[in-house]
This record gives C-alpha cells, structure tokens and sequence, in this order.
C-alpha cells in the first residue's frame, strides 16, 4: 500500500474512532437527562411522591445553597482526605504483594490460602476492630479504604504477572536479559495491564467503603452528609449528598482511566478490539 492511501486510511480510522467517541458521549449524557426530565414531570404531575422523590430542580436549588455556603465543599474535602491516601497506601502495598505472589511460587503458597480467606470477608466488616484499636480517629477511616484497595490490586497484580508470556521470559533471558533488566522491560510492563485494571476497579470499590464508613464512624464527609439526612428526614438535603457521591467517583475512575491511557497509549489509540461492536 502506498503512503497516500495509508496516510488516508489512518485519517478514516481516526475520523471513525472521533465519530463514536462523539456518539458514545452524547447517548451517556442523554440518558440520564432523559431519566432527569420524566423525574420532573413526574414529580409536577404528582404521580410520585415528592416528599421521598423531591424533583430534580429542588435538589438543584439545595445543592446550590449548599456549595455557596461552603458545607458542601467541606463534606467533599473531608472524604477525600479519607480516600485518597487510603488508596494510594492499598496500591502500593496491594501492587507490591501481588508482583511478589506472581512471580514467586513460595510466596503464592504462603500466602494465597490466607488472602483467599481474607478476601471474602466484606472490608466494611474491619471496621470495628480498627476502631477498637485505634479509636475515634482518622486512622480507621483510611485504613478501611486501603485494605479495600490492597486485595483488589494484589489479585489483579498477581493475575497480570502469570499471565505474561512464557515466550517473553525465554526470549528475554536468551538476550541475557536478567535481575532487574528482566524487571524493567518484561515483567513490569507484561503486569502493567492488570494493574490498571485493579486501580480502576479499586477507585469505584475506595468511594463505596468511605461514603460507608463515614455513615457510622464521622461526623463529617460526605458519607455523614447523606446520614445525616435521613436522620433529619431531609431528602433534598440528603440526595445532593448521593449526587456528589456520584460525581466524586465518576470522576476519580475517570481520572484512573485517564492515567492507565497515558502509562498504556498503545491500548487507546481508537483499535477495535475482536468481537467488538460500536
């Protein structure tokens, strides 16, 4: 094939791949604006009841209230002080113990049985052993997020890193390829995608267990907004509360999502995968 028309075909590709990126966009935003008008007429007709359901536009007027006197920004900060270094400790940590069990027969048999136990146990449920140990502080908060994240990421790790190649290994190793060569450009990059996958999926799981935690153990966050709600039966009040759930993890899975495009360029740049439909 000649230069021009390979030059034409990738502009087709990229044409193609902006034309359902547009597409996918809009049918993500129209769909939930869809579901938000027939919440409001609803509401206005009277076919629910807007004590429990209080239509959109009076959740819009609080949430205004809300962030214009600064509540709503506090609530928000004060998850995320939560939640941030609790995920940034459960990924390291969950990361660095999954390579371990990856590449290591020994330690998959030393420890895989004890982390398969521990991970059905719902992380929510730690909860009160962290306070009984640490108390009423921010400890319990934060760890309760990392263990959430560190047995997400030591699965995913350790799945990332068997499922590298053997080719890969005996080609690299028949260069002289060894130690920390054989780290850099073979095993941390064949691992690199379930990582990815465990920070993506850990960012969903960290919102869950802090907005749960903050229910029973904060007297701030967002979580503590929502309970605090339903405590005082003010609805409005406390669906602004679930919005900005909503938003703060949206947009920290986006974020993550993000971040893995730029370390894996090579896994988005608009390829239709096989099977694939658009």
């Amino acid at each position: 094939m000649s230069a021009p028309a390979d030059a034409t075909a990738a502009r087709d590709v990229a044409v193609r791949a902006r034309r359902t990126a547009w597409r996918r966009t809009a049918l993500g935003l129209a769909v939930p604006a869809g579901l938000l008008l027939a919440w409001q007429l609803a509401a206005r007709a009277g076919a629910i009841d807007t004590l429990l359901f209080p239509p959109p536009s009076r959740i819009a007027v609080r949430l205004w209230d809300l962030a214009a006197s600064g509540e709503l920004g506090t609530h928000t900060a004060a998850t995320l002080r939560r939640l941030l270094p609790g995920y940034a400790l459960g990924s390291v940590t969950g990361a660095l113990a999954g390579f371990v069990m990856g590449v290591s027969r020994t330690a998959e048999a030393a420890f895989g049985p004890l982390f398969s136990a521990l991970y059905a146990v719902p992380k929510i449920a730690t909860l009160p052993l962290l306070l009984l140990i640490f108390g009423l502080t921010e400890t319990p908060k934060v760890l309760s997020v990392a263990i959430t994240v560190f047995f997400v990421l030591q699965i995913n790790t350790a799945a990332g890193v068997r499922q590298i190649d053997p080719r890969l290994l005996e080609s690299a190793r028949s260069y002289g390829a060894s130690g920390l060569r054989l780290l850099r450009f073979v095993l941390l990059p064949g691992a690199l995608p379930g990582v990815l996958t465990g920070l993506r999926t850990a960012a969903g799981l960290g919102v869950v267990v802090v907005v749960a935690v903050e229910f029973v153990a904060s007297d701030s966050g967002l979580g503590y907004l929502i309970w605090n709600s339903w405590t005082l039966f003010q609805p409005d009040r406390m669906y602004v509360g679930l919005v900005a759930v909503a938003v703060l993890g949206a947009l920290f899975s986006a974020a993550v999502t993000l971040a893995g495009r730029r370390a894996m360029p090579w896994r988005s740049d608009g390829r239709r995968w096989p099977g694939r439909r658009d």
